[in-house]
């Protein structure tokens, strides 16, 4: 006996869709091997991800009819759990949510199975709401908001029959927060558009990411400064005054670049430095698929990807200091462009579709588990 997927029919949650980033491959990959799936967020650009995500039924939240609502979204956080809560879910077998903030908190109908593939925990209202809102009087105006925000966070998670973490490090927090068990599946690399280059390696370290505070570039700007080691940074965000303000003649914005060009920037790069704590971390996997190592803070997922010595250097306390001795480790023993293109190959798209699916086949059958109140799930089972 096994469980036909094809017959289910799948509704899969999302948080938003208005930009094309990590999650939104994720959801992607998921669309391609449930075709007959059905997409539910509480906003949607159109135009602004994938053509296969596009091309699938999307609903969304009420929410969405606020005009130019796709540049203020954040903002209505308050909003956002009772919002999910509306979300109409009847007649589907399966609710797959792919969650960083609230779309693990639908509701779902009593006979339906929902799994939740957890991005990460709410960060903003646990482990790093101090960087998000700040202290004094900001933080004294959020603590009431964020103190609902964390019950509804635990309450809802009750309605999750099965969670899949993308990484240990998120699964610890799963336990930690919501005392509830989660298996495993990592994201995946593009392996076909991040490939070795074909040149020589440049004299730059590279570091491609969001300017937020938690990403911590100050650390890697302060420590190519005073080594006087070229930096090129990629991205833009909230820190971009400041972190410009910090940089010398050793570091170099590109600002937000084309996907297309960062194959070739990472190709080319001496190592990428990766400074913050990432639930996962995708980036560090498109510089080792390229052939190049990664400097990285040893904390997070970080720790489930790179192989110190070997694709990369840690560097364990969060200072300039302590990251230029890494640096220093790294151009005394190199590490090799090979070693870092065999270790991202086992990322790929391939491994996590059948991983997923084969969790949810296991989760379906009802002689390998029930539904969390018992009840056998409602699903087409072929002999």
């Amino acid at each position: 006996m096994h469980t036909d997927l094809s017959k289910l029919r799948v509704a899969l949650v999302h948080d938003w869709l208005v930009t094309s980033r990590g999650g939104e491959k994720v959801l992607d990959a998921l669309c391609e091997v449930f075709p007959q799936s059905e997409i539910f967020t509480l906003f949607h650009k159109k135009g602004s991800t994938t053509e296969r995500i596009e091309s699938r039924p999307i609903h969304v939240s009420k929410l969405n009819r606020l005009p130019g609502v796709q540049k203020f979204y954040r903002y209505l956080l308050p909003l956002l759990p009772y919002t999910i809560e509306k979300t109409r879910l009847e007649g589907f077998d399966l609710i797959l949510s792919s969650s960083h903030c609230v779309a693990k908190g639908v509701i779902p109908p009593p006979g339906t199975l929902h799994i939740s593939y957890l991005h990460t925990t709410m960060r903003y209202a646990w482990d790093q709401a101090y960087q998000y809102f700040g202290g004094g009087l900001k933080e004294a105006l959020v603590s009431p908001f964020l103190h609902y925000l964390r019950m509804w966070d635990v309450t809802s998670s009750a309605r999750v029959d099965h969670f899949i973490a993308n990484s240990r490090f998120v699964a610890s927090r799963i336990e930690k927060y919501y005392r509830r068990s989660a298996e495993v599946v990592n994201p995946f690399v593009d392996l076909e558009r991040f490939k070795p280059g074909h040149g020589e390696k440049g004299d730059y370290y590279l570091l491609v990411s969001a300017f937020a505070p938690y990403k911590r570039l100050d650390l890697a700007i302060e420590a190519c400064e005073k080594m006087g080691r070229r930096l090129i940074i990629v991205g833009n965000g909230q820190e971009s005054k400041a972190l410009k303000r910090l940089a010398g003649k050793w570091t170099e914005f590109l600002g937000n670049l084309p996907d297309t060009s960062l194959p070739d920037l990472f190709a080319g790069a001496k190592a990428l430095l990766f400074p913050g704590i990432e639930d996962f971390g995708i980036t560090p996997l498109e510089a080792m698929a390229c052939g190049t190592p990664v400097i990285a803070f040893g904390a997070g997922g970080a720790l489930e990807t790179i192989e110190d010595g070997k694709t990369g250097v840690f560097f364990y306390e969060q200072t300039a200091a302590s990251l230029q001795k890494a640096i220093e480790r790294f151009e005394a023993e190199p590490c090799s462009p090979l070693a870092c293109r065999e270790r991202s190959l086992f990322f790929s798209k391939a491994r996590f579709q059948k991983e997923i699916l084969g969790l949810v086949a296991k989760h379906l059958d009802p002689k390998k588990g029930k539904s969390r109140d018992g009840s056998s799930p409602s699903v087409y089972l072929d002999a």
